[in-house]
């Protein structure tokens, strides 16, 4: 009797399990090295899955996605995203003590001011060094923080991810294509939300120009912000030596008065500006895989009523 088709989805869910059942027991010292071994695998034995990777990067450094420089930064990204898969397995086996040691912060008073006003917090990053065990900072600092994430399939392994992530409280994920109603309620109990600054996952983003070039970026973050009155706050996680990490928080102005898309715009102007500056102090931990502009924008084609001719 012949075998049906194996689902694959239902193959990485146990593939999932696997890896959080036996990752976690691995030391950092030896996972790390190993998790940049991988990451070099990946970069030599799949080179057309980071052809997203390299169009990001070539828009930062300015060059062509296959010459030394853009590449050397696509190896480095690989084995930052090898390490993000480790880490989200051993967030769970951390304590909050630990945690603590691990993540330094910076710009915390920012969150502290936010807070005292009363209106919510909009968090706001981009696919940015690692957020597995940043985002734990939450639970260290009692701040409830409410996002949105990509609904995985099968249903079970959306549950063990957001599990994995859940796992010392104060985390609440929903998933990205259900009711966002939760969002607005997290903002009224003086919560945070948080939301991607980089992937616009509903196409119904706004062009800015990023890195010299027009790019839809996500603009939830300063509507939500704008029609709330919460206060938007960036966060970047840097991955640091010895495997600790660094967060910086700043907060953005969105201005208070006048016509609303005006505001919007500015404000995206403002959050793009400093995305732009501190991706290029880093580029190799800008982990984001899929193309962020399309190749006919990138040429500034006016004509395309899709790709808007904007000022340089």
């Amino acid at each position: 009797m012949a075998r049906g088709p194996v689902d694959q989805t239902l193959m990485v869910y146990y593939l999932f399990r696997l890896a959080g059942a036996m990752l976690p027991h691995v030391p950092a010292r030896v996972a790390y090295p190993l998790a940049t071994l991988m990451g070099d695998l990946y970069y030599w034995l799949l080179p057309r899955r980071w052809t997203g990777v390299a169009d990001n990067i070539s828009h930062v450094l300015g060059k062509p996605p296959r010459s030394p420089a853009v590449r050397k930064i696509i190896r480095q990204v690989c084995g930052n995203l090898a390490h993000n898969f480790y880490d989200m397995f051993r967030v769970p086996h951390l304590t909050k003590e630990q945690i603590a040691e691990l993540v330094e912060v910076e710009g915390w008073e920012h969150v502290e001011a936010a807070r005292a006003a009363g209106r919510g917090i909009v968090l706001v990053a981009p696919h940015f060094g690692n957020l597995d065990i940043v985002m734990q900072m939450a639970a260290v600092r009692a701040l409830p923080i409410t996002m949105p994430a990509e609904h995985l399939q099968p249903e079970r392994l959306f549950r063990y991810v957001c599990s994995l992530r859940s796992s010392h409280g104060m985390l609440h994920f929903i998933p990205v294509d259900g009711p966002l109603l939760e969002l607005f309620r997290a903002l009224r109990r003086n919560e945070a939300v948080a939301l991607a600054a980089d992937r616009n996952v509903t196409a119904s983003g706004r062009w800015v120009n990023f890195f010299g070039a027009p790019a839809r970026l996500p603009d939830s973050h300063v509507r939500l912000a704008l029609r709330t009155g919460a206060v938007m706050i960036a966060g970047f996680s840097y991955r640091r030596p010895g495997g600790r990490f660094l967060v910086r928080l700043f907060p953005v102005p969105l201005e208070g008065t006048g016509d609303r898309d005006v505001r919007v715009d500015r404000g995206m102007e403002a959050l793009a500006a400093l995305l732009e500056e501190q991706i290029r102090a880093d580029p190799g931990q800008w982990v984001l895989t899929v193309p962020l502009w399309d190749q006919h924008c990138s040429a500034h084609r006016s004509e395309d009523e899709d790709c808007p001719d904007l000022p340089l």
